[in-house]
Formats: structure tokens, sequence, C-alpha cells
């Protein structure tokens, strides 16, 4: 199933959804009749009564075909999209972790995970403006395949740690490449406001049963410029939880970016950075496309 967060012109604060044909179910409407979230994180905890309750409704083809018919739906053209974790508690990415775009790099494929985050703050949805930062002029894309957790773990061996994921997610890991290089460390270039675009849903792990086999690609203004599959990630999904698990407890709604493919635009010659008026869409089989604009301002 397809978990979504969404907003409607009359309510404009993001709630939880379940993406159908046509639209959106609202679980928050009594009509879904779902116990109510103890904190907004409850809504990615699978071992939470309100998400377990999602997760059981979303089985129930009748009832959800029901449910559709009346007022805990809401028609595709009024719903607008928020990133469907709208404010991780942590995002965690991966860097080099594409065999094919190691190779385009040179470089040696690192023995453990390389981990460097991004601030939480900078998670936007689909359709969001992505705006350049003032004092950079090198920003590029990086289409990524998103890891949402849905348990808390600590200290797990990779079968518990594949079980605590809830499902998947397109991500695009926008990065300011002169901060970056200049800085000798990433946060700057990687945590702009709006860098980290996220959706348009979580595809849950029972539709989305193997995500290495996922064909992933990048468009920048309908040409595509990255064209991989999730097939060369190098430290796959349960070895990546299992590893950050070992000194970072995660929990629900923490989200991994699992690293891009070649083609980004730094390593292109000539380089390809972005522009105002510019449109990015992040393309991974099976789970969606998420398109953003970018703006200057």
């Amino acid at each position: 199933m397809r978990l979504v967060h969404f907003a409607t012109q009359s309510a404009p604060s993001p709630r939880p959804g379940l993406q159908i044909d046509g639209g959106v179910l609202d679980l928050t409407h009594a009509a879904c009749e779902l116990p109510a979230a103890a904190h907004a994180m409850a809504w990615f905890d699978m071992d939470a009564d309100c998400l377990k309750g999602a997760l059981a409704l979303g089985a129930q083809a009748d009832r959800v075909a029901a449910l559709a018919q009346g007022p805990a739906f809401v028609a595709e053209a009024d719903v607008c999209l928020h990133s469907p974790v709208p404010r991780p508690g942590k995002v965690l990415c991966i860097g080099l972790n594409y065999r094919d775009h190691a190779r385009e790099s040179n470089m040696d494929l690192p023995e453990e995970p390389l981990i460097f985050s991004k601030f939480p703050s900078c998670v936007v949805g689909p359709g969001a403006e992505v705006i350049l930062p003032p004092g950079s002029e090198e920003n590029d894309y990086e289409a990524e395949l998103g890891v949402v957790i849905g348990r808390r773990v600590s200290r797990v061996d990779q079968a518990e740690a594949a079980a605590a994921v809830l499902g998947y997610t397109c991500v695009n890991d926008v990065s300011a490449r002169d901060f970056q290089f200049k800085d000798g460390q990433w946060q700057r270039g990687k945590s702009p406001d709006t860098f980290c675009p996220t959706g348009p849903a979580i595809v849950t792990t029972d539709e989305c049963s193997n995500p290495h086999v996922l064909p992933i690609r990048f468009r920048l203004n309908g040409e595509t410029l990255q064209d991989s599959n999730t097939d060369e990630i190098h430290h796959q999904i349960p070895h990546l939880v299992s590893y950050i698990s070992q000194f970072a407890t995660l929990e629900p709604g923490d989200l991994i970016a699992t690293g891009t493919p070649p083609g980004v635009g730094f390593a292109r010659k000539p380089p390809v950075y972005l522009k105002d008026g510019d449109r990015m869409e992040v393309d991974i089989e099976g789970l969606g496309v998420l398109a953003n604009p970018v703006v200057r301002r």
C-alpha cells in the first residue's frame, strides 16, 4: 500500500492518508475507525495501534472501496501531497554506494558504509520548490532510493533490521557542491533549506518485496541524466540498517537515503548544475515520480 501525508485548501496542516485510485483516504477521518495517534511519529511506527490499524485497513479491498464512496475520500484534484514523512527524526545518507557510480568515479567501493546526514528541516514534498541558496552556483541532483524506518531498533542483526523497515520512497539528495567541497565536510552543502525532496508516497514492504531490483532514473527538464538499477547498490538495505543501528538508535520515521547512481551533475563533462526554472524528476519503478521545480530567489 501507499502511505502519504497530504493537505487540502480547507485543511492546510498535513495529515496521514492512504493513496488509492483517484485520490486519498484520510486516515484521521472518523469513518476509517482508526485509533488516534499518540503523537505525529506514531503514523510510522509499526507497533503503534494507529499504523497497525491503517495497515490492516489497507489490506481490506472491499472496505477501502466502500470508504472511497464516502466522506473519508479526498479526490486527487483536491490533494496537496507533502513529504510522506514531513519531519523525519533523522535523515541519514550513504555515499558512494552504487557500483556503477564508483566505476564512473574511478574510486574503490568503501568497505563500510560512508554515512553523512542532512538536516530534517530541509525535507520537502512533491511539487515543492527547491530553492538555490545565496552564494552557491554549483547545485546538483542525486536520485536515491529512500528507506523509511518503522520500528525502534538498536544494535540489531540484519534479519531484525529488515523487519524494521516500513517501506520505500524516492529521495533527491540535492547538493551545493561548491559549499560541500570548499568546507571539507558536507553538512552545509547537503542541508540548505528544501534540499531533500521526498515522496510521493511510502510504498510498504508488502507491495515492494525486493527493493534491490528497481530501475532508478533522474530527468532534468525531460532529459534522462541518471539511468541505473538498485541492483547496483553495494551495501544493501538490511546491512545499512543493521550497521547504523550499532551506533545510533533508529526510530519510526527516520529516513535513510541509500546512495545515487552515476550521472550526477558535477561528474559530467561539462558539468551540469541546476538553474532557476529547471524541473527535476526522480523516477523509481513501482515507487512513483518525485518532481520538483528549481527556483532562485
